[in-house]
């Protein structure tokens, strides 16, 4: 795996970021925070994806960059997912890697959200509710309560989500998800990439099922 993200940052310039980086603290991080300067492994080593769905031995990855209140990364995540689970997932073929690029208002504490889940290896449950319905939390002023309600409902140890939540966990890796991104020329979700196994790593123009397939089958474009 290590190997395919030196591959896609071979001629990117890892620097600061574009986007304002808040000083880390000890209350519920609801923003990037400041990482300091970090060298091209440091980055990958620290940007650790949020979800892996498939088998990591497979030989295909589609990699996603997603924001959890991106209307087109719901449509990725319940409807595009799915296909690509029947189509190469399960038999082994591929596997999806997700990276957080919270662009969003209520994007960054989302992602934390569903890492904070992921320590009680309820990711990808959560992954689903919070995009089912991301309609209700989107607007809201605060969606800590919501975020809090959606681990209830999943029979969560809800001490153990709201204590991760109120603080800044995950905080720094959510971070470096976001600055890998932005070291890939990512600007929009969902943003994918696949590899086959060796070069050239393809990044896709579009997010539909046809536009994996056609990469996954050697018909996409570099």
């Amino acid at each position: 795996m290590r190997n395919f993200y030196i591959i896609i940052l071979a001629v990117a310039v890892i620097g600061g970021g574009v986007l304002f980086y808040a000083m880390r603290g000890g209350s519920a991080a609801v923003e990037p925070v400041d990482l300091g300067e970090l060298e091209q492994q440091e980055l990958i080593d620290m940007a650790q994806p949020a979800g892996v769905y498939g088998d990591p031995d497979a030989p295909i990855t589609i990699m996603e960059f997603a924001d959890y209140q991106c209307g087109a990364c719901k449509q990725f995540g319940l409807f595009i997912k799915p296909q690509l689970d029947a189509a190469y997932i399960r038999t082994g073929q591929a596997k999806l890697v997700v990276h957080d690029f919270p662009r969003f208002p209520h994007a960054f504490l989302a992602a934390r959200a569903v890492r904070c889940a992921g320590d009680q290896d309820r990711y990808w449950e959560y992954h689903d509710l919070i995009l089912h319905s991301q309609e209700d939390w989107s607007p809201m002023k605060s969606v800590t309560g919501h975020f809090n309600d959606l681990a209830k409902e999943l029979q969560l140890d809800t001490r153990a989500f709201g204590d991760c939540l109120a603080s800044d966990s995950h905080a720094d890796v959510v971070t470096a998800n976001l600055r890998l991104g932005e070291a890939l020329g990512v600007t929009g979700t969902p943003s994918l990439f696949v590899h086959r196994g060796g070069p050239p790593v393809i990044r896709l123009g579009g997010s539909g099922f046809l536009d994996i397939q056609q990469a996954i089958e050697g018909e996409g474009e570099n």
